[in-house]
């Protein structure tokens, strides 16, 4: 049996630069992979068949694990299949790449089951075909995105080393995304040079601070109503800049110190939103994040 962790990720900044030809936008984006995280079980059967715990978090038709599972196989000319048992912990719809995750650590452990010894542009083509996110996921720690967010450089960690993640009721909505881009008028496009100073401070390994910008969350409040009151709450705690996580409605700040990190988590829980304390993580290697 191959178990892997499917880690989740903030956006430290999130710049959209505009509407492409293609439909798509232009973004700016930093990622970083959190220890908050799912975890897959896979092991060998006859066909491709996911179970997920605890059951109905999410749904099974049109999952992307089975999804990548059934592009990947096609891809290889691979006969044999195999039994996933999904075990959910990232709050699902909520900006911070829960399903992107998934898929990717699909990806990462069933080439391991099937010993098949590919090349890698094939996974990251796949990747990339199954979502924006998903090609980041392959490899984790901290990247800059643009394009669509799938044209990654690896970044060295930021010095913060925690993020308390906040995650705010709200019913779930996969077309969400799609929803705050239709928000989003020309002014509130940028050039991405916000993006650009916290690379800037990431790399001179600067603290971050206030530095962290999101696009989206100039419209957050009209997509969501649980928006501003979690937002109100989260600034009346030690926190010293929150942010929203990529499209929401998860929000989060970085601490530098555990214990003050665990009081934030503490003080929200408290307030009634889930909330979690995570570790920054660095780049995995091509095989994964096993679970040892």
């Amino acid at each position: 049996m191959i178990r892997l962790l499917a880690p989740a990720k903030i956006n430290l900044s999130f710049d959209v630069i505009g509407r492409r030809d293609d439909g798509f936008h232009e973004v700016r984006t930093v990622l970083q992979a959190i220890d908050l995280a799912d975890l897959l079980e896979i092991k060998e059967a006859p066909e491709i068949s996911l179970t997920v715990e605890p059951e109905g978090v999410v749904p099974v038709e049109g999952n992307l694990v089975v999804r990548a599972a059934n592009a990947l196989r096609e891809a290889l000319g691979v006969s044999t299949g195999a039994a996933i048992t999904l075990r959910k912990r990232i709050p699902v719809a909520a900006g911070l790449g829960g399903g992107s995750s998934d898929a990717a650590a699909t990806l990462q452990g069933l080439r391991m089951l099937w010993g098949i010894d590919c090349d890698l542009t094939l996974i990251d083509r796949i990747a990339a075909s199954l979502g924006a996110d998903v090609p980041f996921f392959l490899r984790g720690g901290t990247a800059v995105g643009s394009g669509r967010g799938d044209v990654l450089e690896l970044l060295p960690l930021p010095v913060e080393k925690y993020a308390v993640v906040v995650t705010p009721y709200e019913p779930a909505d996969a077309a969400k995304t799609a929803r705050l881009y239709g928000f989003l008028k020309p002014e509130h496009y940028s050039d991405g040079s916000s993006t650009g100073s916290l690379v800037f401070r990431i790399l001179k390994q600067s603290p971050i601070g206030n530095a962290m910008r999101n696009t989206f969350a100039a419209v957050a409040a009209s997509a969501y109503e649980s928006y501003e009151m979690a937002r109100t709450t989260f600034d009346a705690t030690e926190a010293s800049a929150t942010l929203l996580a990529g499209a929401g409605p998860s929000m989060f700040t970085l601490v530098d110190d555990e214990a003050i990190g665990d009081e934030i988590a503490k003080c929200m829980t408290d307030a009634g939103y889930e909330a979690h304390l995570a570790r920054l993580l660095g780049p995995w290697s091509n095989e994964g994040l096993a679970v040892t």
